[in-house]
């Protein structure tokens, strides 16, 4: 499955996943696809920065179904898509030693200058579902 939240930003200026967030087959090309577009057609909506006391869990942990963020990182891909300057960048991120994502240097895509949404959500997709088939393991029985 692949879980789509919407990015927004805090007052204070980091990023934090809210509500609406797609949930698709990540096998479906066309509903990923769709699911990218609306994420980004979305943008970064501003929302207030919450308090350490009031922090909100990771947002994807109910629609996943998974209570902790380590259980739901543990079968998990990651990519972020960033537009700076008019050039979007497609970020395949790397598990962390030390828990959590960053980007892999080596898995960073910069689309050429003037590339829309739709090629975008293309190459996401077909970056997510190569990533799948080469991560996929024979089940025993």
């Amino acid at each position: 499955m692949a879980f789509i939240p919407t990015v927004a930003q805090t007052d204070a200026g980091f990023f934090l996943d809210v509500d609406p967030v797609g949930v698709v087959s990540a096998s479906d090309t066309e509903a990923l696809q769709h699911a990218v577009k609306q994420a980004i057609g979305r943008g970064n909506p501003k929302i207030p920065t919450p308090t350490r006391a009031a922090f909100p869990k990771p947002v994807v942990l109910k629609y996943a179904k998974i209570k902790s963020w380590p259980a739901f990182e543990r079968g998990c891909l990651n990519w972020t898509i960033v537009e700076e300057d008019g050039v979007y960048h497609i970020k395949q991120g790397r598990k962390r030693p030390d828990r959590g994502w960053e980007d892999d240097p080596k898995r960073i895509e910069a689309l050429p200058p003037g590339a829309g949404i739709d090629e975008v959500a293309q190459r996401v997709t077909s970056s997510v579902q190569a990533a799948l088939e080469a991560h996929e393991e024979p089940r025993s029985k």
